[in-house]
């Protein structure tokens, strides 16, 4: 786990005058302070970050390893992670805090932590930024993955854990029951077969064409699928080096959206709208028509992005 090109965030937080000079309490190296393990930190199991609380969350990384999670309610992916990374903090019951970093709503903080995408994790430990990595992952990779973090902050004498209330440690409200389709396409989700996964949901949506949530998941499938396997930024080199290529702009802008950058996404879609005819054209058109509802309607982007198109077209 490299601290490779991480920024120093520890002058956040402040030092204690019986420290040695330069040294926050807890910082790598330094015990964490007696009792926090046993009666637990004082701090909240999940808070949400903006440059008013960054302060707090440097503070609490000296003595508990810290997860910070940048998102944006505009990437459906990076939501899912926030939410993933929430029910492993009450599962771990303390061992780390999780920060939710809205990037919309504090973009000062993302680019302290220089996030160049979004969603992305970083830890913190004793205020140092340790960056983990972007984008969605399996579950499976993300718990060893902070079980990993959980092994190097304890090794740098960050090994506190938080007092975790009793409405925190609480179980989260049950799920809806899950339907014979929704069973079905998790069952090939989990297999990794992603065709089988659309053919479910063709299949319902043939039964129920009214259904939008129906459509949204197959549309979101079928996003994962044609990125299954691919390098992100092979596929916007290769977009960017021929783009009157309509296979690769369209791949790019799958690429953009799992990245959350909208405006991005839809002007490559866009784009291969105005420079393409006939066939091509209704391909581009009906891929970005995917676009806006795996982003959602009421997204502004899309709502610019309809305009633009209906010029185009019209």
């Amino acid at each position: 786990m490299s601290m490779f090109g991480a920024v120093d965030l520890s002058t956040l937080v402040p030092r204690d005058d019986a420290q040695a000079p330069g040294r926050a309490p807890g910082a790598p190296g330094t015990p964490a302070p007696e009792g926090a393990a046993g009666e637990g930190v004082p701090a909240p199991l999940v808070v949400d970050v903006d440059a008013s609380t960054l302060r707090d969350v440097a503070q609490v990384s000296t003595q508990v390893p810290v997860v910070i999670v940048l998102h944006t309610p505009r990437s459906q992916v990076s939501e899912d992670l926030a939410t993933q990374l929430g029910t492993l903090a009450r599962e771990y019951a303390g061992r780390f805090e999780l920060g939710r970093v809205d990037v919309d709503a504090a973009p000062e903080v993302a680019q302290a932590l220089q996030a160049t995408a979004v969603p992305t994790v970083v830890a913190l430990l004793a205020g140092q930024p340790v960056p983990m990595f972007q984008g969605a992952i399996p579950d499976d990779q993300l718990r060893s993955l902070i079980d990993q973090l959980l092994d190097v902050a304890a090794q740098n004498g960050v090994n506190g854990r938080l007092a975790v209330t009793d409405g925190e440690a609480a179980e989260e409200p049950a799920e809806p029951e899950e339907t014979e389709v929704e069973r079905a396409a998790r069952e090939a989700l989990e297999r990794g077969d992603y065709a089988a996964a659309e053919e479910v949901y063709d299949h319902a949506i043939a039964q129920n064409p009214a259904d939008d949530e129906l459509r949204l998941a197959r549309d979101q499938v079928r996003m994962m699928r044609r990125m299954d396997g691919q390098d992100p930024a092979a596929l916007i080199a290769a977009a960017d080096a021929d783009p009157a290529d309509l296979d690769k702009a369209l791949a790019a802008a799958d690429v953009s959206l799992a990245l959350g950058d909208l405006d991005a996404a839809l002007g490559r879609a866009l784009e291969a709208v105005r420079t393409h005819r006939d066939e091509e054209r209704e391909t581009a058109r009906k891929r970005l028509l995917e676009l806006f509802d795996v982003i959602g309607s009421g997204a502004p982007e899309v709502a610019r992005a309809r305009r633009q198109l209906a010029s185009l077209l019209f």
